[in-house]
């Protein structure tokens, strides 16, 4: 487990869990961890979230969501990571997969997808893609 990317660590968790038709993975708890569980949540990609205290350590149990037996996340990926950084201004931002899937954006009005992030004109951080 690498904790010099933990949003890394927590896509990992997700893909192997869904390989292994799991249908929950416990990750540590982080408020940038929280806010894309939000979003993925909100999106439909995920069935939902849970914040748990165990000895005043948070962690999130995530249970992930399957149709027909096949999981409903079949891509995601890191885009920035701790090692190349990889901005985007809102003009440059693009529909994921013919707007079938997402990208979180880390703007300066938080995370955003990138539907959002164009409507509101603001550009930011690439975190990751989903579809």
């Amino acid at each position: 487990m690498s904790m010099s990317d933990p949003i890394s660590d927590m896509i990992t968790k997700i893909r192997n869990a869904q390989m292994a038709n799991i249908s929950s993975v416990k990750v540590y708890h982080s408020k940038i961890k929280e806010n894309i569980l939000k979003i993925l949540k909100h999106e439909h990609f995920i069935e939902n979230y849970e914040v748990i205290e165990n000895n005043k350590k948070k962690e999130i149990i995530i249970h992930l969501k399957y149709y027909n037996k096949k999981p409903v996340i079949t891509h995601i990926r890191r885009i920035s990571k701790p090692s190349r950084r990889i901005y985007v201004k809102y003009e440059d931002i693009k529909p994921v997969l013919n707007n079938r899937g997402i990208s979180i954006i880390s703007t300066s009005k938080g995370l955003l997808v990138n539907k959002q992030a164009k409507k509101l004109g603001v550009g930011g951080e690439l975190i990751l893609e989903v579809w």
